[in-house]
């Protein structure tokens, strides 16, 4: 029957534990800063208007090639055929 006392005692310090260790992540959750809704969604708003996104050319005009990041950097095929 000591045995079964034992086994008892560890799974009530398991339970324990892990009670411990969620109300710890809990209390770092409730420390997290927090910003309104409000407030995220004029900080997006504002980047989107102020950052210039090359993939949408029909917003912003067309792309200077030295701007271009996603097109090609030297004109032409610079691939040798041997």
């Amino acid at each position: 029957m000591s045995a079964r006392g034992g086994g008892r005692q560890s799974m009530s310090e398991l339970k324990l534990r892990r009670l411990l260790e969620h109300n710890q992540r809990l209390r770092e959750d409730l420390a997290r800063p927090r910003v309104k809704v409000s407030e995220a969604s004029a900080s997006l708003i504002r980047y989107c208007k102020t950052t210039k996104d090359h993939l949408v050319p029909s917003v912003w005009g067309p792309v200077a090639r030295a701007e271009d990041h996603y097109g090609q950097k030297t004109p032409g095929c610079t691939c040798r055929i041997q």
